[in-house]
């Protein structure tokens, strides 16, 4: 590393601070003012916000949370802690610090607590796999705003994505053989990533190609051949197109093709999350198994297995 004093950030999308539809709401109005994330023209898009989505949307996402939650809290803030604290202890004389691009702990307080251990050089990795504007880029433009306010600013490392990153697709490969020794290999394995609008790929964002490149990389691992695997987007929200297929309407559909047997793995989620825990591992299975489906799996997130966090180790050091 440099000779300078280096400060580790990693930052994940965030959480509400309780499974609340107080905290839900709070939670999902910082995330959904993000420009990165709905660009909508802003006098359409506040008042639908402020008047129609958040007042019904955030009971109903509490309670999807009150599902995942745990007496340590919420799954995606448990995980991300453990893999600060994992990392930190393998680098016992750098600073690691976690921050949340919307909710606790803010980039604000971390950068601060990294100000106070006299750091000048900053590497940040944000938790995603592969580069999106409104994931990555928004990380860039919370870390950004805050420096905007500091007269003395470090050096900065910014780790864009690891699509492709060796030990990274070693892993997900492994996590897919351990799970095909212990339930049988399936019919069909089942990437999904979370979607984006389609409007942001055409407008540059190369997202669906780092998800893809993903995708080929731990197929070569495997050594699938193309009927083995198919790859998704979840997640989407509103009634604008986003990338497709779609996940859920893709498994509702595998049934009748024959796929009775699916497991499903999210390898743009570096925590299990509501999206994971929920959405993919309950919700989509119910689709799967109404339609005629046999057995559904979901290969958990790499979270803070040693694996991962060896990979977020040579991601930060570079070695």
């Amino acid at each position: 590393m440099s000779q300078l004093k280096t400060g580790i950030l990693l930052v994940n999308l965030g959480t509400p601070d309780a499974p609340t539809a107080k905290a839900v709401k709070r939670y999902l109005a910082q995330f959904l003012h993000d420009r990165r994330v709905v660009d909508t023209n802003r006098f359409i898009w506040c008042p639908l916000l402020h008047w129609i989505i958040l007042p019904s949307r955030s009971p109903k996402v509490a309670k999807l949370y009150q599902e995942v939650w745990t007496d340590e809290g919420s799954p995606l803030l448990v995980y991300s802690r453990k893999q600060q604290q994992a990392l930190a202890a393998r680098l016992p004389d750098t600073p690691v610090e976690l921050a949340m691009t919307y909710g606790s702990p803010s980039v604000n307080q971390a950068l601060e607590r990294l100000q106070r251990q006299n750091v000048q050089r900053l590497v940040v990795l944000p938790m995603y796999p592969q580069y999106s504007c409104s994931t990555t880029g928004a990380a860039w433009d919370a870390i950004s705003a805050e420096f905007k306010k500091r007269r003395d600013l470090p050096e900065v490392v910014f780790i864009r994505d690891y699509a492709q990153h060796p030990q990274y697709i070693a892993a997900l490969a492994q996590s897919i053989k351990d799970s095909f020794v212990q339930h049988g290999q399936p019919d069909l394995l089942l990437f999904s990533y979370h979607g984006i609008p389609q409007r942001y790929a055409n407008e540059g964002d190369d997202y669906p190609l780092r998800c893809e490149a993903t995708t080929q990389a731990v197929v070569a691992a495997l050594g699938l051949s193309e009927s083995q695997y198919k790859m998704t987007y979840q997640s989407r929200f509103g009634r604008e197109a986003w990338l497709q297929p779609y996940t859920d309407e893709t498994l509702k559909a595998l049934p009748a093709q024959g796929v009775k047997r699916v497991q499903v793995i999210c390898p743009g989620f570096s925590a299990d999350c509501l999206e994971t825990i929920e959405e993919i591992d309950k919700q989509n299975r119910e689709f799967f198994m109404a339609q005629g489906g046999e057995s559904y799996r979901y290969i958990p997130a790499l979270n803070d297995s040693p694996a991962h966090i060896d990979l977020l180790q040579a991601l930060v050091t570079g070695k």
